[in-house]
């Protein structure tokens, strides 16, 4: 009698031997873009980790002593006395895109906005930053930063990254040209940092104050070039992960002192579209918002194992781009 013998399984034992190749080149490749995956992955998990820890950095009464309705204190305060004003009394406005003359011609765009901030705030010491007056004061004060600073594809990351450098530097108020002020920041000048939490997740950076030479403001600026990266040529997607909102939140998210570096509780304070807050009528303009602009509200609603999935794809996408590329063009040609 002829004994039957178990029927061989070829393709189990091919995944056997490849599964130590398999391995070693994602461990090649992890090596190759450990940076893009730490960046990919502390962009892509802030919706779920923004308020995980150290909660306090909300700021509130029963935290702060700190009335966030601005009922208590009159409308024209300009100091945070009896505590210490932390927090130098300097008004900056940013107008990338004009020189000194287009401003005073075009002063009737936002110059009505611009208007009321100083005129809360008489006595403080105001910046206006143009083109020639940005270039020269990056070139100067922060010449590692220049060449990023140059070449950014889009405008807004330029105005983002100068937000950043110019309140290192200077310390003061950092205020959005579409932003009206409706009463004194003063009671606000006792924290290190401030600015309001945004939607769905962070915090807005059209609104920010901070002491001169601000430790978690310089890691702002210090980590410009880390994020530079242009996201699969989706514009609004680019400028929040390297510039914007979310870049900035998640240095945030990774400071050891984040109780110290204050955020305005949403959506009372919250910056979308046209609303007004107890401090600022927001007259919403956000022109640069592109088509891909849901991006950012869609991750916060997404289970956390699809944004891992997606992640993951998006790498793999980031770091073969240029063989992808080379080979669509290979094929192109050899079909001419």
């Amino acid at each position: 009698m002829q004994k039957s013998t178990s029927p061989q399984r070829p393709h189990s034992i091919h995944l056997t031997k490849l599964l130590p190749l398999v391995i070693f080149f994602t461990i090649v490749i992890l090596l190759y873009s450990h940076d893009l995956v730490y960046k990919s992955w502390t962009l892509a998990v802030l919706p779920f980790t923004w308020r995980m820890s150290n909660a306090t950095f909300i700021l509130s009464d029963a935290d702060d002593a700190f009335d966030i309705t601005f009922s208590n204190y009159s409308r024209e305060t300009l100091t945070a006395s009896p505590y210490d004003d932390v927090v130098p009394p300097i008004l900056h406005h940013i107008a990338l895109g004009m020189s000194e003359k287009d401003w005073v011609d075009r002063k009737d765009t936002w110059g009505e906005s611009v208007q009321s901030c100083k005129d809360m705030h008489p006595g403080w010491q105001t910046y206006m930053w143009t083109d020639e007056k940005a270039e020269e004061f990056v070139a100067q004060r922060f010449p590692q930063v220049l060449d990023i600073w140059k070449s950014y594809r889009y405008p807004v990351q330029r105005i983002d990254a100068l937000r950043y450098m110019v309140l290192y530097e200077y310390g003061g108020v950092i205020l959005d040209m579409d932003l009206k002020c409706t009463r004194g920041l003063g009671p606000l000048r006792r924290f290190q940092f401030v600015a309001p939490e945004a939607h769905p997740v962070g915090f807005s950076i059209g609104f920010m104050m901070a002491s001169k030479q601000n430790p978690f403001v310089r890691d702002l600026v210090d980590n410009l070039s880390r994020y530079d990266v242009h996201w699969l040529g989706l514009p609004y997607v680019t400028v929040m992960f390297s510039t914007g909102c979310h870049y900035a939140s998640v240095i945030h998210k990774h400071q050891s002192n984040r109780g110290d570096l204050k955020i305005l509780p949403g959506p009372l304070h919250s910056l979308n579209g046209h609303v007004s807050t107890p401090i600022f009528e927001h007259l919403g303009s956000s022109s640069w918002h592109s088509y891909d602009a849901g991006c950012i509200t869609a991750l916060g609603k997404m289970p956390l194992h699809f944004v891992i999935v997606l992640l993951c794809a998006v790498l793999v996408l980031c770091v073969r781009r240029r063989r992808i590329v080379r080979h669509v063009k290979c094929t192109l040609n050899s079909l001419v």
